[in-house]
C-alpha cells in the first residue's frame, strides 16, 4: 500500500512516533517536545509551565522546514528556550527534533535540514557534584561482589558513556551482541561497549529475547504498560531511581556521594 507523504506537521509528528517503538510515556514527552518546536517554526513564543503541556500547537504545513527562515525561527527559539529551561531539558528537545527531522528526511516528505546549525548547550556541572571516577575507583567498584544486573548497568554506562535514561530504556532485542553495539534506529545514538559489557550481557539476558533490558526484581504491578513490562518473566523495566538507589547502597563503603553520573563521566 503506498504512503502518501503527510501535509502537516502534526500529522508527521505522529507518523514518526507511531514508527518510533517507543512506550507510550516516552512518546508523550517526544510529542510534546516536538509541538514546541511547532510554535518556533510558526515564529511565535511557545507557552510556558503548565499551560505548555494543555496548548494546542499551531497546525503549520510540514514543508515550513524547506523555508530559508526555518533555521533562523529555531535558532531564536533555541536561544528564548536557554533562558526559560535548564540545559538537560533544551538538549533533549534538540535531540527528539534532530531524530523526526532525519527520519522525515528518510522518507523523503522534506528536504533540508533545519536543525542542522543548532548545538546542544553546555551542561554546568552541579554544585557539590562529584569529579568523575578515577581508574583506580572504577577498579574497586567492578571487582565488588555485586548482582549480575547492577555489574552489566555500571559497566555498560562507563563504556558506552551513554545518558543513564538512553541505557535504561534500551530492550534486549536492541542489541547486536557480536558487533558489541545497539541496532541502528533512527530515534537513538547508537551505543557500543567493549570488553567488560560483552562478557556480561549475554549472562544478563539468557533466555529473553525481547521485553527492558534491566528488570526489577519483582513482578510489575497491574497497569504498567506492556513496553516496561518483560514477557518471559512478568518484571518491569528498572528505574533510574531504584538503579540510583542501588549504586548508592553498593559503594557507601568506597567513598561518599557516589552518583551514577560519575560512573558515566569517568571514562
Amino acid at each position: 500500500m503506498t504512503e502518501f507523504p503527510p501535509v502537516e506537521y502534526g500529522v508527521a509528528v505522529e507518523r514518526y512516533l507511531a514508527a518510533s517503538g517507543l512506550a507510550e510515556g516516552s512518546r508523550r514527552i517526544y510529542r510534546i517536545a516536538l509541538s514546541t518546536w511547532a510554535w518556533a517554526l510558526a515564529d511565535r513564543p511557545a507557552p510556558t509551565g503548565p499551560e505548555r503541556r494543555r496548548a494546542r500547537p499551531p497546525v503549520l504545513p510540514l514543508a515550513l522546514l524547506d523555508h530559508p527562515d526555518a533555521a533562523g525561527r529555531l535558532r531564536t527559539a533555541v536561544a528564548r528556550r536557554t533562558a526559560e529551561t535548564d540545559p538537560r531539558t533544551l538538549n533533549r528537545e534538540l535531540s527528539t527534533l534532530r531524530a523526526a527531522v532525519a527520519w522525515w528526511r528518510s522518507r523523503g516528505w522534506i528536504d533540508g535540514d533545519p536543525s542542522a546549525g543548532l548545538r546542544p548547550r553546555p551542561l554546568a556541572r552541579p554544585a557539590g557534584a562529584g569529579a568523575p571516577l578515577t581508574a583506580e575507583q572504577l577498579h574497586a567498584l567492578f571487582v565488588r561482589r555485586a548482582p549480575l544486573r547492577e555489574q552489566t548497568l555500571w559497566h555498560l554506562l562507563h563504556e558506552s558513556g551513554a545518558a543513564i535514561e538512553t541505557v535504561l530504556a534500551l530492550d534486549t532485542d536492541q542489541l547486536d551482541l557480536p558487533g558489541r553495539r545497539t541496532r541502528p534506529r533512527c530515534d537513538r545514538t547508537q551505543l557500543r561497549w567493549s570488553t567488560g559489557t560483552a562478557r556480561l550481557l549475554p549472562l544478563l539476558i539468557a533466555g529473553r529475547s525481547g521485553g527492558p533490558l534491566f528488570l526489577t526484581d519483582r513482578r510489575a504491578p497491574a497497569g504498567t504498560p506492556a513496553a516496561d513490562r518483560c514477557p518471559h518473566t512478568g518484571r518491569a523495566r528498572l528505574s533510574y531511581r531504584r538503579a540510583a538507589e542501588l549504586f548508592t547502597a553498593h559503594t557507601e563503603t568506597l567513598g561518599p556521594g557516589w552518583t551514577l553520573r560519575q560512573l558515566r563521566e569517568g571514562r
